[in-house]
């Protein structure tokens, strides 16, 4: 991607965060920009243009993620293998990277911002909303931690309760960092705590 539909998609995103998708025109993207909507128009066709060229690229930056630390990209159906011999210790390093991105990474904590304001306006946004930070984590975790369970890695507790379980502290230590901005490795290290608790708990000895 070059410099400048980059720079289009930061532009947006950060307008997008501050007063939600309808309220941004192209002209105000345009604007922050310091560009003619004309010039705007040679990258990205229109704003649903740009908004979606965000979405695929938070879903790029994921699937990067999610590669670095050997976890699966895909669903359960799609990789039943790499869910198979997922490490333990590559959830909890992927948890805690995956919390650093939501929370230091201007562009995904702006997106996250983004989704919160317009969850409950449209379907469609409520639907990205919730695969993206809510109910899409906890099945891939749920997934995940049916085929430890399978393995004899955790005990024999229902996969669904486990992954809200280790899920909720992450969710909300994220939605938490807005407002204490200064205080994100304490909040990181709350979230270590918690991992290191809930392994304790629930690991096979």
């Amino acid at each position: 991607m070059s410099d400048t539909k980059e720079n289009i998609l930061i532009a947006a995103l950060n307008l997008f965060a501050q007063n939600g998708y309808e309220a941004v025109s192209v002209s105000m993207i345009a604007g922050a920009l310091g560009v003619t909507k004309g010039a705007l128009y040679k990258h990205y066709k229109n704003k649903q243009d740009i908004f979606n060229s965000i979405v695929e690229r938070m879903y790029q930056l994921d699937t990067e993620r999610a590669k670095k630390y050997c976890v699966p990209e895909g669903t359960l159906d799609e990789m039943l293998e790499e869910y198979q011999n997922t490490d333990l210790n590559n959830i909890v390093q992927f948890a805690l990277a995956q919390f650093d991105f939501w929370t230091t990474d201007v562009f995904a904590s702006n997106f996250r911002k983004m989704l919160t304001l317009e969850q409950y306006k449209t379907p469609e946004m409520n639907a990205l909303y919730q695969n993206c930070i809510v109910s899409g984590p906890i099945k891939y975790l749920e997934n995940l931690f049916s085929e430890m369970i399978k393995k004899g890695i955790l005990k024999k507790i229902d996969a669904k309760q486990l992954a809200i379980e280790f899920y909720a502290p992450f969710f909300l230590l994220i939605s938490t960092s807005d407002e204490f901005k200064n205080n994100d490795l304490n909040a990181k290290n709350k979230l270590t705590t918690h991992i290191q608790r809930f392994i304790e708990s629930n690991k096979m000895e």
